[in-house]
């Protein structure tokens, strides 16, 4: 198990008790209302263990299935649903109800469905979920497939759009010192056409060369009968650790969130990039370094209250441990390994759409 001290569920209960003490209530478009405080930063080494919180029990293949959608450029909720993620159900159901409320009578004379059956219908009906299960131009949208809708003058044709992830992953591999190495979801054109805007709003990486002590610290993790010992003098060491398939680069990833709920949403947030860290880390072979999230509006929905207060007294267990076997090409959570997880119950809450 990793010892290593787990200082993430400390910087994520701090920054529970923070909001708690210094928070302001506002309104918000759920009706719910919170406490709000604006700016704040968390950031982990990667080394330190995988962030995935402690302090409760996190529902980790929803977690997992949710980042495989996005990458997957899918956005409509069947996937999701199948898989037995339900995060989105509520967002989906929400512009349903919203479109037929004014004309409940055209619907063949029966009442809305409920959510229940919202949802068994997008599980049984193709032609129903291609129409109501479709969340319109979010996340796996922008990350996937950013449409340019400009014509080529010459071929005539609409310009292809862009796959902002292979991009990425090219770049990294052709320069990685690029100060352009960025994801965006935030694309101004197409908020209508979304049911919800995105709070995470896009991230960027970051590269770094590692140090010789750093790769030899790698090499001797590896070690086996085959390799050459570092008592026989080897030319080239840089070139020999490169030959065994040691990593010459270690990276980092930072996200923006315009919009954080704390409780239920930001756990989420963390390990979501902390994954895509680690799968962008395997595609490209480098290591991840350093997970960093800057927050804007980070609040505590008011129904949300006491379980932060109970989330804050319990002590944190050592993170867990997590590999994947296809960098971004992962199709489902049995290419996620989670390894050595240990959590208190979960704390359950109402989530608010």
């Amino acid at each position: 198990m990793n010892q290593m001290t787990n200082t993430l569920d400390k910087q994520y209960t701090d920054l529970l008790q923070t909001i708690l003490d210094y928070g302001v209530e506002k309104k918000d478009r759920t009706g719910t209302g919170t406490k709000s405080i604006f700016g704040y930063t968390i950031r982990h080494n990667m080394k330190n263990g995988f962030p995935l919180l402690t302090t409760k029990k996190m529902a980790w293949k929803t977690m997992v299935t949710e980042l495989l959608w996005f990458l997957r450029g899918d956005t409509n909720i069947k996937y999701l649903v199948d898989n037995g993620c339900h995060i989105w159900d509520g967002d989906a159901y929400k512009a349903y109800v919203k479109y037929w409320e004014p004309n409940i009578e055209y619907i063949d004379g029966k009442a809305i469905l409920t959510q229940e059956e919202f949802i068994n219908k997008i599980k049984t009906d193709d032609e129903f979920t291609k129409k109501w299960g479709d969340l319109g131009h979010v996340y796996g949208k922008q990350w996937r497939s950013w449409a340019i809708n400009l014509i080529d003058p010459n071929t005539m044709e609409l310009v292809p759009p862009i796959d902002q992830i292979q991009n990425l992953i090219n770049e990294l591999k052709t320069n990685p010192d690029s100060r352009r190495l960025m994801v965006s979801a935030w694309n101004v054109g197409e908020l209508d056409q979304m049911v919800l805007p995105p709070c995470h709003y896009g991230f960027q990486v970051y590269t770094r060369e590692l140090s010789f002590e750093e790769r030899y610290v790698m090499y001797i993790e590896r070690l086996d009968s085959t390799m050459v010992p570092l008592d026989i003098k080897v030319p080239n060491i840089h070139q020999y650790f490169t030959e065994l398939n040691i990593p010459t680069r270690a990276i980092s990833l930072m996200w923006n969130q315009r919009s954080v709920d704390t409780l239920l949403g930001l756990p989420f947030n963390i390990a979501s990039y902390g994954l895509l860290l680690t799968m962008i880390a395997d595609e490209v072979n480098m290591v991840p370094d350093e997970l960093i999230g800057n927050l804007g509006d980070t609040h505590l929905y008011l129904n949300h209250i006491e379980q932060a207060k109970e989330q804050i007294g319990r002590e944190p267990y050592p993170l867990p441990k997590v590999s994947v076997r296809d960098g971004i090409h992962c199709s489902s959570v049995n290419d996620v390994i989670l390894e050595n997880y240990q959590s208190h119950p979960t704390i359950k809450a109402p989530l608010s759409n």
